[in-house]
């Protein structure tokens, strides 16, 4: 009854046949790996899977965990002797009833059961084995005697005769048990190599299965940040469109009222010139002296003059008409507006607050009130040399530190053309001459000495051919991408990018070379 109960438990749920290499879903239930694969493959492109016993949903494809411990009971149920009842081969000398057989006798080609094999020989020539309808399969088809032996030379079973007299004859020999029990090694042996070989590749599967999850899932975020992007600048470009529509339509309207006004005006005067034009054609048409000279004088009729009032209406209509041209100004500033903010595919709505920090500037360096000017004072002004302070170069550093996320801040150089901005770590030297930005690893900047720009880090230097006109940079920080960019210009033009892997917090760092130079 146990060993029936162990069998019903040894069954597959889909192939109802007992496990063959049993493998374990998430939920807990077991299935031959080859009936699993094949549910799974049924439930492809359906949005989801499920387990064929319980129907346990599964967003992502299950994958099937080897169950080593239902194997090697599998393994042995299966090795174990055969209940004679359940082996279904009756006892051949039990003619008058169906008998179980308990033994077959490979020399007898017989089935026994317990009591004919009490009475049976025990002599060594009648070998017994598990019951088995086919003894003569265990028996030499040449000799007829049982198959005791293996030849290794030929990898064939073999009998005694065999290698006395037929044609394994001299041949290297072991017996059954022996080469049994080295085939069982080596065939163990491999399979713990292929059963290696596949729980390696099931891990590989299993990391490119979370690969493929965690690629999917940077690309939704990527799709829903991009989206929201266009989303955000189309609705940017519409107000902007509304707007510029509603500086060219205001003035137009003014301009076409005030226009139609005015053609209204001389309209009117030009009936009013009509009118004391007549007489007048009349009089230049006649031929009699007389009659010509005898009429009134006609003088007050052509006393008519425009007014310094409507010329200059005139002119300044035709003028203000000019003015509406002032659109593509507006079109050129509200896109560069837009456009300036976007860095690295994110919108940034504004220019990150960042402020002095005033232990770390030069002596040489006054910090204004709002610690948003660093202004150049020398000659040496006393001051406490504290291990934070830039002792060699007249540099000062921000207060506010970025070690994540994208930002831009700006500074104003009106006032100086001698000067080095960027960004570094704070553990930058303070002192010798590696503590300038740009001479070391730890610092990247922009510099300019004359009418030259350079950028600058670990003590390279590029020189920019081209360089945008303009008195304002912005630097851009994107600190997963590792990046520091450069801008400077109405509308922005790219300047320089640094391309490196973050380590440490960033710092704004400004470097006054004379005057000053200013954050906004």
């Amino acid at each position: 009854m146990a060993s029936s109960d162990l069998r019903a438990e040894l069954d597959c749920p889909v192939c109802l046949n007992i496990y063959t290499d049993p493998v374990m879903l998430e939920c807990g239930h077991n299935f031959c790996r080859v009936c699993i694969d094949r549910a799974l493959d049924t439930q492809e492109g359906f949005g989801g899977y499920s387990c064929p016993q319980c129907r346990e949903e599964f967003q992502n494809r299950p994958l099937p965990y080897r169950n080593v411990f239902l194997r090697n009971i599998t393994q042995r149920f299966l090795s174990a002797p055969q209940d004679p009842e359940k082996s279904g081969i009756s006892c051949t000398y039990c003619i008058h009833s169906s008998v179980p057989a308990g033994k077959s006798c490979l020399h007898c080609e017989a089935s026994l059961c317990d009591d004919h094999l009490r009475v049976h020989s025990k002599s060594p020539e009648h070998v017994l084995c598990d019951p088995t309808t086919t003894p003569e399969n265990r028996k030499c088809p040449v000799h007829k005697k049982i198959l005791e032996y293996y030849c290794t030379e030929d990898s064939a079973c073999i009998c005694v005769s065999c290698i006395i007299f037929g044609e394994h004859r001299g041949h290297q020999v072991e017996t059954l048990e022996e080469a049994f029990i080295k085939k069982k090694k080596k065939l163990t042996y491999n399979l713990e190599k292929l059963i290696t070989k596949r729980e390696n590749t099931e891990e590989r599967v299993r990391s490119l299965q979370e690969h493929l999850a965690n690629v999917q899932g940077k690309a939704d975020g990527e799709t829903e940040r991009v989206t929201a992007l266009f989303r955000d600048l189309r609705r940017r470009l519409e107000d902007l469109e509304k707007k510029i529509l509603g500086e060219i339509s205001r003035p137009a309207e003014r301009i076409l009222r005030l226009v139609n006004n005015l053609i209204q005006k001389l309209e009117l005067k030009m009936e009013e010139l009509s009118r004391k034009m007549h007489p007048l054609e009349e009089l230049c048409a006649m031929t009699d002296p007389l009659t010509v000279l005898q009429e009134p004088d006609a003088g007050d009729l052509c006393d008519t003059v425009d007014g310094d009032e409507d010329s200059e209406r005139y002119e300044k209509l035709l003028h203000d008409g000019r003015d509406l041209a002032g659109a593509s100004h507006m079109i050129s500033t509200g896109l560069s507006n837009i456009i300036c903010g976007v860095i690295g595919g994110t919108f940034i709505q504004k220019a990150v607050d960042i402020l002095l920090d005033e232990d770390t500037v030069h002596t040489n360096v006054t910090i204004s009130y709002d610690k948003k000017t660093a202004t150049k004072t020398g000659p040496y002004k006393p001051g406490p040399l504290t291990k934070e302070r830039f002792k060699n170069y007249n540099q000062v550093l921000g207060s506010r530190s970025f070690s994540s996320g994208k930002h831009y801040w700006e500074v104003d150089l009106h006032r100086s053309s001698n000067w080095i901005i960027g960004m570094c770590y704070a553990s930058i030297d303070r002192d010798g001459g590696d503590s300038l930005i740009g001479r070391n690893d730890v610092s990247w900047g922009l510099g300019r000495k004359g009418p030259k720009y350079k950028a600058l880090h670990d003590k390279n230097e590029t020189e920019l051919r081209y360089v945008v006109p303009g008195k304002r940079v912005r630097v851009y920080l994107d600190y997963e991408a590792g990046q520091i960019s450069f801008y400077m210009g109405a509308p922005l033009r790219h300047l320089h990018t640094f391309t490196a892997t973050f380590t440490e917090p960033l710092y704004a760092v400004l470097g006054v070379g004379c005057a000053q130079i200013s954050l906004d």
